[in-house]
């Protein structure tokens, strides 16, 4: 909408208790606002342990989320030494085996990919 519209305050006592805006700008908001819900997180304790402490962000992750080597191994249905090759050298995993692992994390791909 390009013309500027003067919202309506409805207050009680003073206080302010809703704002009438037009249709097009609430619709917009709501737009927005899933934009921005739709961001990736990822925890503090994750962030630290591959930042600060120097592990990989799948042993950060799978560490956060109090899963052995052998959890994820099992929930991807490989070996561990197979899963403990992925943790030790995450940048040469395959798109699929990412999917496979934030599966088993239960995480989001974007989540493991910074």
């Amino acid at each position: 909408m390009n013309v500027h519209t003067k919202h309506q305050v409805i207050k009680k006592d003073g206080v302010p208790l809703f704002v009438i805006v037009p249709y097009d700008e609430f619709i917009e908001g709501i737009q927005s606002s899933k934009k921005s819900a739709a961001k990736t997180y990822i925890p503090q304790d994750v962030v630290e342990k591959a930042a600060i402490e120097g592990k990989s962000l799948l042993r950060a992750w799978r560490e956060y989320k109090r899963m052995s080597q052998k959890d994820v191994a099992e929930k991807m249905g490989i070996t561990q030494a197979a899963y403990c090759q992925h943790e030790k050298a995450p940048e040469r995993m395959r798109a699929a085996t990412i999917k496979k692992v934030a599966d088993a994390l239960d995480i989001s791909v974007d989540q493991l990919q910074l």
